[in-house]
């Protein structure tokens, strides 16, 4: 018989790590990892950067920033300076013919006269039946016609020039819209009388109801522009305080990571106790509802089955079992306090140990800026290639009959292309509304037939550019705070420039690395985007079995991104610490943390809710301290600042709260990445090093105490012996 072999109980999980007498930190010897994902980001880039300079040769923003004439010219600039408003003869045609909503933004084309106006109209105006008998000059305001007539000199007569469509027959008030005047929606109530008897125009009851049906969403949806003035006016006058705010915040954020050294055991243990508190306090009411219900007899025998659930809350069983789950789940938290505690323990002094070394790195506490210079270049190169792609093609026109009632008029189709600015209406002597509008952009050609690829490789590049930025600055504090665990005298033996020298081996050496993780984690977000992308076209055909297969594939792919985003975060660590390629850093963070799966939920929650914590209580602060100064409770003296002077002092308010958030976010992730960075060089430490003089401990002297270890100290050899 063979002899029984003895198994390693972690050999499920890998081998733990060997003592490495060379090994002092992260190793300054490493080579170039995953070369071919390395290449093949920078060619995605070089492609990024082609498709930037494609979309900016044939692609011209100012079909989107401007508004356009039915000559072809942009509204604001060139011969139009001045004039930023684009006015419709006959907005009515607008309404009927075109969702207005869908059009706004890509040129709103109506089959009616369009003008660039310097201000929108503001009253109600028709051509009377007398007025056919004047001279056009006191009938019409030239500043609303074509260009191109002059009411003095012209030989034409009112009826002429209303069948051309030289200049409006009528027109009400309306409302300046994205560059577009509008109808005003509240004004339509005030239409007068005599436009019922208006050649041309509907009933005053069909009037209003064509222009609510066609206009109405899209002028209740932008009529906010007064509102966004005001707006500004209030950041304009508040600014000063608002930035005040923001530094408050990051202050107060600072000051919370550098005295969690000092307070973050009682911090830990309050809110666990606050958390016993109030599980106490539950089963106290849930007995106190269950005692009073029960002696009133109600039962739910009483009630029976009903759909208003508010009714349960009024017998005794609905108390019982809350009382029942409560107490469960106070005791299972307790019980885990009780027997987690070293653990517990450990995650506290490692919190502290955190803190210790952002106080030795203050400059970590500045990387953010970084991240979001990066990310917010990458934004904004993907917004604007994707209106520079949006807006690619040469503009098409074709002629099209503005008055379809003559018989000649009948025979344009719409289907002959024009040039706006050469167009001559004399061409066509029996419709003398013919014109030249703009139909759609150009889709012929070979540049034109791709765009829909070229927004998509748009969009994935964007994604993965993103996912980098992150990855790159999480590699980059975990080298930096790895160095600062690996000195074994803290803090003479800490490199000079951690933070540089990380940032810099992380670019020289492990961009593939980065790319790699980042690759894994744009496509599960694309998987995400397109199950998205499906449901939402699908979902009116859905039945509820559809709806629940696709409410679990959400599930399971939201799942999924949680974890590659768990996984790649402690593989970048290993990687800022040996050096070695993506899948072999995962494989070691992955197989180290399940070896130790109990600290590592143990730590997670803790930090988890200390972070949560500070958050609330940056954020909550700093929004209640501006509540009170922008709403006028906290008065300055003099006149530096009145909030009687805001419109809406609110603005400011979700401004300084959103602000706060994002620089909370900011300061924790820093704190956060140096938590998991020490827990892991803290378990290799475990693994490696037995606190002998050769193999001596590079944890701090609490971890020491904690787990009761320490190093062994060099024997004294005493003289003569």
């Amino acid at each position: 018989m063979g002899k029984t072999q003895k198994t390693n109980p972690d050999s499920e999980y890998g081998e733990p790590a060997e003592f490495d007498p060379t090994f002092n930190g992260p190793m300054k010897k490493r080579g170039c990892t995953d070369i071919i994902c390395c290449v093949l980001f920078m060619a995605v880039i070089l492609g990024y950067i082609a498709v930037g300079i494609l979309a900016w040769l044939f692609g011209d923003p100012r079909h989107v920033l401007y508004p356009r004439n039915s000559t072809g010219w942009f509204c604001g600039i060139g011969p139009n300076e001045g004039r930023p408003n684009l006015f419709y003869f006959d907005i009515l045609k607008c309404a009927t013919s075109v969702n207005t909503m869908a059009t706004a933004l890509n040129g709103f084309q109506c089959p009616t006269r369009q003008v660039c106006v310097a201000t929108c109209p503001t009253k109600f105006w028709a051509v009377g039946i007398q007025s056919y008998f004047s001279k056009p000059a006191e009938v019409f305001n030239e500043s609303l016609c074509v260009p191109s007539v002059q009411l003095e000199n012209t030989a034409k007569t009112v009826k002429e020039i209303v069948d051309m469509e030289l200049c409006p027959f009528y027109y009400m008030p309306t409302t300046a819209v994205l560059g577009r005047c509008l109808p005003d929606i509240s004004a339509l109530g005030r239409i007068p009388s005599e436009f019922s008897n208006i050649p041309g125009l509907p009933s005053i009851n069909d009037t209003v109801d064509q222009i609510k049906n066609g206009t109405g969403d899209i002028v209740n949806g932008f009529n906010a522009r007064d509102i966004g003035v005001r707006i500004f006016e209030d950041f304009a006058s508040s600014w000063p305080w608002i930035l005040l705010g923001l530094v408050i915040a990051m202050v107060v954020s600072m000051l919370f990571l550098l005295l969690l050294r000092f307070t973050a055991p009682v911090m830990v243990w309050v809110l666990l106790v606050g958390v016993l508190a109030a599980g106490a306090y539950g089963i106290w009411h849930c007995y106190w509802e269950y005692d009073n219900y029960k002696n009133a007899s109600a039962t739910i025998s009483n009630i029976g089955f009903t759909t208003n659930f508010s009714v349960y809350l009024h017998v005794q069983e609905t108390w019982l079992a809350f009382l029942i789950i409560i107490s469960v789940a106070e005791g299972i938290i307790l019980l885990t306090i009780i027997f987690l505690r070293t653990r517990i323990l450990i995650a506290i002094a490692l919190i502290q140990e955190s803190s210790k070394a952002i106080s030795h790195m203050m400059s970590c506490l500045l990387y953010p800026l970084v991240t979001f210079v990066l990310l917010l270049v990458c934004v904004a190169y993907w917004s604007v290639t994707a209106l520079y792609l949006a807006t690619s093609g040469s503009p098409i026109y074709k002629v099209v009959a503005l008055n379809s009632t003559l018989d000649d008029c009948k025979r344009i189709n719409g289907s002959v292309t024009c040039d706006p600015q050469d167009f001559n209406s004399t061409d066509y002597p029996g419709c003398p509304s013919a014109s030249c509008i703009f139909i759609k952009y150009n889709d012929e050609g070979v540049f034109e037939r791709n765009l829909l690829n070229l927004q998509i490789y748009n969009a994935v590049a964007f994604l993965w550019c993103v996912n980098f930025i992150i990855a790159l600055g999480q590699c980059t504090l975990a080298g930096a705070f790895a160095s600062y665990y690996w000195a074994f005298t803290k803090p003479n033996d800490i490199p000079t420039f951690p933070l540089s020298a990380s940032f810099i081996r992380a670019l020289r050496y492990h961009v593939g690395s980065l790319a790699f993780g980042a690759l894994i984690l744009t496509l599960v977000q694309i998987a995400r985007m397109i199950l998205e992308y499906i449901d939402h076209k699908t979902r009116k055909a859905q039945n509820p079995c559809a709806r629940f297969i696709f409410c679990c594939m959400k599930c399971c792919l939201w799942c999924l991104e949680k974890f590659i985003k768990f996984l790649n975060r402690n593989a970048y660590i290993m990687i800022a610490i040996y050096g070695k390629n993506f899948c072999v850093s995962a494989k070691n963070a992955f197989m180290l943390l399940m070896r130790n799966i109990i600290r590592v939920v143990v730590l997670d929650k803790v930090t988890d809710l200390l972070l949560f914590f500070g958050k609330l209580l940056v954020v909550a602060g700093v929004g209640v301290l501006s509540f009170f100064f922008f709403s006028g409770r906290i008065l300055l003296p003099g006149n530096t600042f009145r909030s009687e002077t805001l419109n809406y002092y609110w603005m400011p308010i979700i401004t300084v709260v959103f602000g706060s958030y994002l620089i909370a976010h900011g300061f924790f992730s820093v704190y956060n990445m140096c938590v998991d960075t020490l827990f892991l060089c803290f378990l290799e430490d475990l693994e490696r090093n037995d606190g002998s003089m050769q193999k001596p401990y590079f944890m701090s002297k609490n971890l020491m105490k904690i787990l009761n270890k320490s190093n062994k100290a060099p024997k004294k050899v005493k003289g003569g012996k």
